[in-house]
């Protein structure tokens, strides 16, 4: 039986991993496609926040007299 101390992770010998050029270029696509995504996700949410906000706006505004009317009694 063999006793591993500390410093045989440091010996260990060192992975290799091929990858062929196909399955890279279908990652690196992949990762593109997901981040395309979550940034037309965002900017969905921005639009939708800023329509929010231009509701708010508009809600604190002081409203414009419709009429000659309500603008000469106020109401």
């Amino acid at each position: 039986m063999y006793n591993y101390s500390l410093f045989d992770s440091f010996f260990a010998p060192t992975r290799v991993i091929v990858v062929s050029e196909e399955r890279l270029k279908q990652k690196e696509l992949e990762l593109k496609e997901n981040q395309i995504n979550v940034v037309n996700n965002r900017i969905d949410e921005l639009v939708k926040y800023r329509s929010e906000l231009q509701d708010e706006l508009k809600s604190l505004q002081p409203q414009e007299p419709q009429s000659l009317e309500e603008a000469l009694t106020g109401e």
